[in-house]
């Protein structure tokens, strides 16, 4: 478990820390080791789902993109690493991140084209510190995939409902559109991605 963890670490006291077969999955939030809970099954159906269908569409038009099984991606200010539930990365601008090939460690926003969270009891840190995190290190797509409608009601509405949001980074900041039943998702990397918010919710029934 995290027991005799320093309250408050750097990112590469995590990295030197994180267990070589760990039986939890970590992440570093504003400084503080945060075990994170296994996924419901529901859970992993949905980011199963997305990661099969946006691999298949990478297949379909040919894109210089891949789906890595491992990633922990570093904020800007050395206090935070975040897995995403699905990450797709640009394989070219791979060549310029230092710390890719040794340690799977993902330091650049132009690096990604895509990171997808989705929402469990935690909805407040897909929401806050990774919306926060990910728009200043410049990833150009984030989606929160809130199968459930468990996010708060500023984020989602009332009342609350499934809802898929995609945050697309416009001058240095994320511009938000969701997407709810039979809405087809507009992605601004996948542009002709032809799956909509109600399949991806499906997934996880």
């Amino acid at each position: 478990m995290i027991q005799g963890i320093p309250k408050s670490v750097t990112f590469d006291e995590f990295i030197a820390w994180y267990p070589d077969s760990p039986e939890y999955r970590y992440e570093l939030h504003n400084g503080v080791i945060v075990e994170m809970p296994l996924g419901t099954g529901d859970h992993s159906n949905v980011a199963g789902f997305i990661a099969g269908e946006l691999f298949l569409e990478i297949r379909r038009q040919q894109l210089p993109y891949l789906v890595p099984k491992e990633y922990i991606v570093k904020s800007v200010n050395d206090k935070s690493g975040y897995s995403p539930d699905v990450l797709i990365l640009d394989r070219p601008a791979l060549l310029n991140e230092p710390r890719w090939k040794q340690e799977s460690i993902i330091t650049m926003g132009s690096s990604v084209r895509l990171a997808v969270e989705v929402v469990s009891t935690n909805w407040r840190d897909d929401y806050g510190y990774k919306l926060v995190d990910y728009e200043a290190l410049g990833i150009g797509e984030y989606w929160i995939v809130d199968y459930l409608g468990l996010g708060g009601r500023r984020y989602i509405g009332n009342p609350k409902r499934p809802t898929l949001s995609v945050y697309e980074l416009v001058d240095g900041e994320y511009q938000v559109k969701q997407f709810r039943e039979d809405d087809r998702i507009e992605s601004p990397t996948f542009s002709q991605l032809s799956l909509t918010a109600k399949q991806v919710f499906q997934a996880g029934i």
